[in-house]
């Protein structure tokens, strides 16, 4: 809870003063620190080996399909990252962008925790797209990424979405297949998607994007009930 309120505060400050000097350094630094809690209880939870597995095969996952998505359109539609999150891949996406993206994949694989293993992939890839309609909005309002043609959902278009669950099943499906998940999982595996919630949720607040703020609150109440629960199952 403690993290989350930072978030919040950070979240202010990136939307109200986004060019004061060293923003960009405290932006990465907070990006790795969002990122760890769930990195290093993974570890805990698969093992090194698995673990550093996973790691490894959704990054290459993130890098492979958000290339595609900006060399093509496939599958979210015609976007591209603005200069804000740094140095690209290839001119194509930012180096940082598995230390965003997989805290959010472990954290919707461990939320949807207990069911059979295709509704398991299933309900993990409805909560990566629950999530982006609180990240996408407050992400653009940013600069972060760029949709030239615009869309119906404060500027992101539907076709986003519909890639979100495509990809996110298939990054669901990655990590379950890389690492065993038979067990209860640890409830800190959740703790960067959380944390990462409670700031987006902030950014869309600070916006004004109201019902992007709104699905954030319901979002950050879902995962931290799910935290909870398997807190009290261990």
């Amino acid at each position: 809870m403690v993290a989350c309120v930072l978030a919040v505060l950070a979240a202010f400050f990136a939307v109200r003063f986004p060019d004061v000097p060293g923003a960009s350094i405290g932006s990465y630094v907070s990006t790795f620190l969002i990122a760890l809690p769930s990195a290093v209880a993974l570890f805990g939870y698969l093992g090194p080996r698995k673990a550093l597995l996973s790691l490894l095969a959704l990054s290459a996952f993130a890098y492979a399909i958000e290339s595609l998505g900006v060399a093509t359109g496939f599958p979210y539609g015609r976007f591209f990252y603005g200069d804000a999150l740094g140095p690209t891949v290839a001119g194509l996406v930012p180096f940082l962008l598995p230390v965003s993206y997989v805290p959010l994949v472990i954290g919707a694989v461990a939320a949807t925790w207990g069911v059979p293993r295709l509704l398991h992939v299933a309900f993990s890839a409805l909560v990566l797209v629950w999530m982006d309609t609180v990240l996408d909005p407050g992400a653009t309002s940013l600069g972060f990424w760029v949709w030239p043609e615009g869309g119906a959902y404060y500027g992101v278009p539907a076709s986003n979405f519909a890639g979100w669950l495509l990809s996110g099943a298939l990054a669901a499906a990655l990590l379950l297949a890389t690492g065993r998940w038979s067990e209860r999982p640890r409830p800190a595996l959740l703790d960067s998607a959380a944390v990462s919630t409670a700031f987006w949720t902030a950014v869309a607040a600070f916006s004004g994007l109201a019902l992007p703020t709104l699905i954030g609150i319901a979002l950050l109440v879902f995962l931290l009930t799910r935290r909870a629960y398997l807190h009290e199952t261990k």
